[in-house]
C-alpha cells in the first residue's frame, strides 16, 4: 500500500510544496486546517482529504486522526506547521494573546504528537517532522511569544526524538532560518527559501535509513546570516 501524509496548519507555501511532492510520489495526502475554504484548490489538485481542526483543540486533534484512520490510513508522514504570535514589548503585550500563541504554537504541536504517536507506536515506523523558525533558537525584541512558542516546540521535539526513535519514529525538527518565497514569486531570487525546496529537504529526511537520522536540520539561503 502506497504512504500516506498529514499536514496539519496546510496553507498556500511550504505545505502545498509538500502537498504536491508527496502527491507526485504517489502518496495518500490529507490536508488539515482551521479554514478549509483556502485548500480546495490544493486539495483537487493533490486529489487530498481535507479535515477541518484546530490543532489548539484535543478534541479537534482527536477527530481529525480518527478522520485520517478512515479516509488515508495511520500516516506514514505528520506535519506539523501552525503557529502564531503576539508581536510587542514583553512589559506591554497583550497576556491572552501570548497564551494563544503558546497553545496554537507547541501545545498543539504536542497534541498533534501524541495523537500520532499513538498509532506509530502500533505500527513500528512513521516520521513526525515539525517545522521551526529562526526564533527556535534566538529570541529576537518584541517577539517573546514567537520565541516561547518556537523554543517549545523544538523542546518538544528533542525529547520525542530521544523517546520515540528507539521504537522505530523518526522526530525531526526544522529550523527555517529565513524568509520562505511566496509560490509563483521569481524563482531566480534565492534569497528566499524555496517552498519546494523546503519540501525536497522534508521528503528526504523521512527517507532517511534508521542508522544515520537526523533529528534537527537548519535551512537557510546562501546568503542568510548565521
Amino acid at each position: 500500500m502506497s504512504e500516506s501524509v498529514l499536514i496539519v496548519g496546510a496553507g498556500n507555501g511550504l505545505s502545498a510544496s509538500f502537498a504536491r511532492l508527496c502527491h507526485s510520489n504517489g502518496m495518500r495526502v490529507m490536508l488539515a486546517a482551521r479554514n478549509i475554504d483556502k485548500l480546495a484548490a490544493l486539495a483537487k489538485e493533490t486529489d487530498a482529504s481535507v479535515v477541518a481542526c484546530d490543532a489548539s483543540d484535543p478534541g479537534d486533534v482527536e477527530r481529525m486522526f480518527v478522520n485520517a484512520d478512515e479516509s488515508i490510513g495511520t500516516p506514514d508522514i505528520v506535519v506539523y506547521n501552525p503557529s502564531t504570535s503576539a508581536r510587542g514589548p514583553v512589559s506591554e503585550i497583550d497576556k491572552n494573546a501570548v497564551r494563544d500563541a503558546l497553545l496554537i504554537t507547541c501545545y498543539g504541536g504536542f497534541l498533534v504528537v501524541q495523537e500520532a504517536a499513538k498509532r506509530m507506536l502500533a505500527r513500528g515506523t512513521g516520521s513526525l517532522l515539525l517545522t521551526g523558525a529562526s526564533a527556535s533558537v534566538k529570541g529576537f525584541a518584541n517577539s517573546s511569544s514567537f520565541a516561547m512558542g518556537k523554543f517549545g516546540l523544538r523542546g518538544l521535539a528533542q525529547s520525542s526524538a530521544r523517546e520515540l526513535a528507539p521504537r522505530g519514529i523518526h522526530v525531526a525538527h526544522f529550523v527555517i532560518d529565513g524568509v520562505i518565497r511566496c509560490q509563483g514569486s521569481d524563482g531566480g531570487n534565492d534569497g528566499k527559501l524555496d517552498p519546494d525546496a523546503i519540501a525536497q529537504s522534508y521528503l528526504d529526511i523521512h527517507r532517511q535509513h534508521r542508522s544515520a537520522w537526523t533529528w534537527e536540520a537548519e535551512l537557510r539561503p546562501w546568503v542568510e546570516n548565521f
